[in-house]
């Protein structure tokens, strides 16, 4: 969950109104999510506290640093048909997108290009994956998207199963405590919530809802305890859920269960019933869309300014280091990746490259078993030269692929090292290899 930064005028005007509840009679909260179900919602959160950083050198204690973080999302969101009946589906337009946080002296923002306003999220299990239909989306974007609540998952897993009168509880689903909490793996503890009563506000019937409880699991953080303590209203008129606030207190915990950070946050929501479906989201405007995910429309995009690279990649593969002027990429089954940005004149000629890296693995006393000797698969104005090598070290079998790029503003090298007997890998390699471009004049240091 994304852990506002202000209180909403309808918090305000509902809280006036929360002493109006009705007799003790029963109520149906359940929000029909069905095929082309339209809201429109706005999130907000602010969260403040203290992280523990590794220690540097053995022996040292943690260190504790300062952490702070609002963000603002507000976007319309129709319910679609899934791809398979264990999925839960839908297309967003995000018209607002506001992400800052600090992390000791490190600042840190992001936003979401207009081009990939437009995503599909898909909900599989516990697991969440947004992709646009309209281009690739950098890990960043996906990034400020991936820990807001995903509504057709949250929403039914705090509603109750049957009609409840005042007073009446019950726990909060697995699925709803998981999406409040990014808990990968829930261990201990529940999330309970109360029908409190019926508030009157502009005419409209309101249901209100306290939640609170504290679970132990563990997320990307690792370890942790939160302690959640909410509000929500439910129109009873529109049957809709309408607002949610929840504050926390998430505790990092260490191997011994003992408290090593915390951090305090609000998260804010509100939702509105779409009458009129906005014309990005129409049927028309989806139609010709590849909606379903697959290989081309979920790479993602990398667009280094500063090193002046771009390239496309697939999901399996995470981009890890950029030291100097190299970048790592590394994927999931094995295998890695070594990118190296060249000044023109420092771009070696394909052949040469082959001939050094000939020279390094005779060094390794490696037994290369095959050479595909280097072919042009593109020409100007950008020249990509691509050449592979079956190689063994010791026991290990491994396939080696090279390239060289060169542009008129600088060039680059790639040399991928990948597991022999995984040949899909293979065509990614391709992929990432025939994207890549230099995107500034790449200056040749000084010596």
């Amino acid at each position: 969950m994304l852990l506002t930064s202000r209180v909403t005028p309808l918090l305000l005007l509902l809280t006036a109104f929360a002493g109006s509840s009705s007799a003790q009679e029963a109520v149906t909260l359940a929000e029909p999510f069905k095929l082309g179900h339209t809201t429109k919602v706005e999130v907000q959160v602010k969260l403040t506290g203290k992280l523990a950083l590794p220690p540097t050198e053995k022996g040292k204690a943690a260190q504790l640093v300062e952490v702070a973080g609002t963000s603002k999302l507000v976007y319309e969101e129709r319910l679609l048909k899934p791809d398979d009946a264990e999925l839960l589906k839908t297309v967003r337009a995000y018209r607002e997108v506001s992400f800052e946080r600090t992390v000791g002296e490190t600042k840190q923002d992001a936003g979401i290009r207009p081009s990939v306003r437009r995503m599909v999220i898909i909900k599989a299990g516990a697991r969440k994956a947004p992709f646009s239909p309209d281009g690739p989306m950098t890990w960043g974007e996906i990034d400020v998207v991936r820990t807001d609540v995903f509504n057709p998952a949250l929403i039914p897993g705090l509603l109750p199963a049957t009609a409840v009168k005042p007073g009446q509880s019950w726990k909060a689903s697995a699925a709803a405590v998981a999406e409040l909490t990014d808990m990968e793996k829930i261990e201990d503890g529940s999330i309970a919530v109360e029908f409190v009563g019926i508030a009157k506000v502009n005419e409209r019937r309101m249901a209100r809802l306290k939640l609170s409880g504290t679970v132990r699991g563990v997320n990307e953080d690792g370890p942790n305890r939160q302690t959640l303590t909410g509000t929500a209203y439910f129109d009873l008129e529109s049957n809709i859920l309408t607002y949610l606030s929840v504050k926390g207190t998430h505790e990092l915990l260490d191997g011994k269960a003992q408290t090593v950070g915390s951090i305090e946050g609000q998260f804010t929501m509100t939702r509105t019933v779409v009458a009129k479906m906005p014309a990005d989201l129409s049927d028309p405007s989806l139609r010709d869309l590849d909606l379903k995910p697959g290989a081309e429309n979920t790479l993602l995009l990398y667009d280094n300014p500063d090193l002046g690279v771009r390239f496309l990649y697939a999901r399996g593969w995470r981009v890890g280091a950029v030291q100097g002027k190299q970048i790592t990429l590394d994927h999931a089954r094995g295998g890695g990746i070594l990118i190296t940005v060249e000044a023109p004149v420092k771009v070696p000629a394909a052949a040469d490259y082959l001939k050094e890296v000939t020279g390094y693995l005779t060094k390794e006393k490696a037994q290369v078993t095959a050479t595909e000797k280097p072919v042009r698969i593109r020409s100007e104005p950008i020249q990509l030269d691509r050449f592979s090598l079956d190689a063994t070290f010791g026991t290990e079998k491994v396939r080696l692929e090279y390239a060289v790029l060169k542009q008129t503003d600088g060039g680059l090298t790639v040399a991928a090292r990948l597991p022999a007997d995984d040949a899909d890998v293979r065509p990614e390699v391709t992929r990432i290899v025939r994207s890549l471009s230099v995107t500034k004049k790449i200056e040749e240091k000084k010596q």
